[in-house]
């Protein structure tokens, strides 16, 4: 079974690799040491962008747990 975010994660370093000019698929003709410079930093985009989504989600659902609690009727 696959990791929930797997699937963004993996997006989001395609994403980079081709923001810097670069075929995901055809990283083997690539230089060992380009290739390796190349992932290190899909890898940091990759995951400075999955805790931005997973602070988002936790402040989304602080609210709405927030809301809930103001829409609940005082009890008596």
């Amino acid at each position: 079974m696959e990791p929930p975010l797997a699937c963004l994660e993996q997006s989001l370093i395609d994403e980079y690799i081709r923001r810097r000019g670069y075929d995901p698929a055809k990283l083997g003709d690539l230089a060992a040491a380009d290739r390796d410079a190349l992932l290190k930093g899909a890898s940091l985009y990759a995951s400075g962008k999955l805790c931005e989504v997973e602070t988002r989600s936790h402040f989304v659902h602080e609210l709405h747990d927030a809301i809930g609690d103001v829409r609940k009727p005082a009890t008596p």
